[in-house]
């Protein structure tokens, strides 16, 4: 089995902060080994709740690798967890700022630098009542078409049962299953060379979210509505 990738003093904090978190739900892997022991990747997953970021770190971590998430400016303020974000190496998103490019900059620099970046091309947690994906943002097809790295689909299902961010309900008992199912790299390679143009990031960003979509249905075992009202 390959070596685990080093971390560092804050990844260690953020594991013990969020491991024992995590047990309060069974976890459930699926396609697991389809995250790359070594090199860069971008992970995209879809925005339930907020404990994401923290049953998601702990995913990737047993599988050997530290995230780097693309996560929003606000959290970055937040006590402990700001510091464990930042410390880890987590890039935060000013959106709609004159320093958004920035962000975009640091993970392209994560990436070249062989590490693994996730990112939540929804920017925040959907509100959709049945919890279906929102309409996203084109980062994440600009982060896929400017670097040469596994592009990989990520659905996580579950944790809006234990937190629900917007009903403000925290649910822990009975304990509730938080599955993640990882799909193939997507292979994006009839667009690498067209023009960046708005239409061709949407259309790269519908593709890729519509792989994690894909990977929800099956863990759902339904089809999303024809339209959810915010443009899933």
């Amino acid at each position: 089995m390959a070596d685990r990738e080093k971390g560092g003093f804050w990844v260690g904090a953020a594991a013990a902060l969020f491991y024992p978190l995590t047990w309060i739900g069974r976890s459930e892997y699926r396609g697991a080994e389809r995250i790359p022991r070594h090199g860069p990747a971008l992970l995209v997953l879809n925005h339930i709740s907020h404990l994401d970021p923290a049953v998601d770190a702990v995913f990737v971590h047993r599988n050997r690798r530290v995230p780097r998430f693309m996560a929003k400016d606000s959290l970055t303020r937040v006590p402990v967890f700001g510091k464990i974000l930042l410390g880890s190496g987590g890039i935060p998103v000013s959106r709609g700022t004159s320093t958004a490019g920035d962000s975009l900059q640091a993970a392209h620099d994560t990436l070249r630098d062989g590490k693994i970046v996730v990112i939540y091309p929804e920017g925040t947690i959907t509100r959709h009542p049945d919890a279906w994906p929102k309409r996203s943002y084109t980062g994440v097809a600009r982060l896929a078409l400017e670097n040469d790295v596994p592009v990989i689909p990520i659905a996580r299902w579950g944790t809006h049962a234990i937190w629900n961010g917007y009903t403000k309900k925290f649910r822990p008992f009975p304990r509730k299953t938080v599955i993640h199912s990882v799909g193939e790299p997507i292979d994006l390679s009839a667009y690498r060379d067209a023009e960046r143009t708005p239409a061709v990031l949407r259309e790269v960003t519908d593709v890729v979210m519509g792989r994690v979509l894909d990977l929800l249905c099956e863990i759902r075992g339904e089809q999303p509505p024809a339209k959810t009202g915010d443009g899933a």
